[in-house]
């Protein structure tokens, strides 16, 4: 039988209570990997479920809580994972906003608040991983739309592209002894407030003409966890919507 080349080894999961982040901590768990769950203060509700289903298979898991609006939060929480787990393995950088804003009515503290959060904020954890574990591997969580534009929502973009190049940049700085890469998800869960139905009437622009799921993001995830000779890169899970996103224009919907 093939060695599970991730049992044993500690993530960390930012933002793992919900959604992507929450697919990602149940994929490593079922790996035997043991999870410290990242989530903002009003979700320790949310974090206590996951850590009883990430009991099920077997592995650890500890809640360290961080509200990344605060620079104390996510500048101290690397060190409170490393001070729950005894050790560091995997960082995924999944904790993100995302609130519409456009050319016309973006303002500067709209913009440093998804900034902070979607890249600075990944940019510090990232940067004291290296330092406090010496190796291991870092997935930053991007957006198919940073092959195009996102009219209604620039502050988020700007951050999500800002981060790509982080992705790049920590890839050269960190290596060899620690890899970067990302995934850029698509279609895969609707937006706060919209239902399966919203992910479908968008299908039809996507070349594989359909949505995705969760574990589309997490066997990209994973695989990029168990190689070891690739840095610096991004995986699409999109269906190959970031083939067309440049023909987005601003009034498109996508």
């Amino acid at each position: 039988m093939a060695q599970n080349m991730l049992e044993g080894k500690t993530a960390l999961v930012t933002g793992g209570a919900k959604r992507i982040g929450r697919a990602i901590a149940l994929a490593l768990g079922a790996e035997g990997v043991d999870i410290v769950v990242h989530d903002h203060h009003s979700l320790q509700g949310e974090c206590e479920k996951l850590c009883a289903e990430l009991e099920g298979f077997g592995v650890k898991s500890w809640i360290v809580p961080a509200d990344f609006a605060e620079p104390s939060g996510y500048q101290s929480l690397v060190g409170r994972a490393f001070q729950a787990s005894g050790r560091l393995d995997i960082l995924i950088n999944n904790a993100s906003v995302f609130s519409p804003d456009t050319i016309t009515d973006a303002d500067f503290d709209g913009v440093v608040r998804q900034m902070q959060i979607n890249a600075w904020a990944p940019f510090v954890l990232s940067r004291e991983f290296a330092r406090r574990a010496g190796k291991g591997k870092i997935v930053n969580i991007l957006d198919t739309r940073i092959a195009g534009f996102d009219f209604k929502h620039l502050s988020y973009i700007m951050s999500k592209n800002a981060l790509y190049l982080l992705t790049r940049m920590t890839a050269v700085e960190f290596a060899p002894h620690i890899t970067v890469n990302s995934v850029a998800p698509g279609l895969i869960l609707p937006p706060e407030g919209k239902d399966e139905g919203y992910l479908e009437a968008l299908a039809a622009a996507v070349p594989l003409r359909r949505h995705g799921t969760p574990r589309d993001v997490t066997d990209a995830v994973l695989f990029l966890l168990k190689g070891n000779f690739i840095t610096g890169q991004v995986i699409f899970a999109d269906g190959g919507r970031h083939l067309m996103e440049y023909r987005n224009g601003p009034d498109s919907d996508h």
